[in-house]
């Protein structure tokens, strides 16, 4: 994975990481090894925002820490939930590939109303594999 640091000071080793792109967000799921060696699940949702053209683009980075003791109680509440929105919308397609250049050629309007206009995608696509 370019650009992502897996160890400096201060900030855990990472020792495991897969990235899953979903839509205008990518979230990183990234393995980390504790001061004490202990390995713990780091995931973060990284959506880049909307600047002016000529200034860097900026992401907005929210992160959930997952500890291996509750790995299987987070499991069966997600499984859970997604069961339930399953069960609520039916079969869930994926979501179609994204890439920055169509969000420069559209305006927001265009890309609500080009929402409106597609059906209705349900919730997790990128857990259908």
């Amino acid at each position: 994975m370019e650009g992502r640091k897996f160890e400096t000071s201060g900030e855990p080793e990472i020792v495991y990481s897969r990235s899953v792109k979903a839509g205008k967000r990518i979230y990183y799921l990234d393995v980390k090894k504790a001061r004490n060696d202990d390995l713990y699940l780091c995931l973060t949702e990284s959506k880049r925002r909307q600047g002016a053209e000529e200034e860097p683009p900026q992401f907005e980075k929210h992160k959930l820490f997952l500890y291996k003791e509750d790995f299987s109680h987070f499991l069966e509440g997600l499984n859970d939930v997604v069961n339930y929105v399953r069960s609520q919308v039916g079969e869930i397609e994926d979501r179609e590939e994204w890439t920055p250049r169509d969000a420069d050629n559209q305006s927001d309007a265009e890309a609500e109303e080009e929402n409106e206009e597609q059906p209705k995608r349900g919730l997790f696509g990128f857990m259908n594999r």
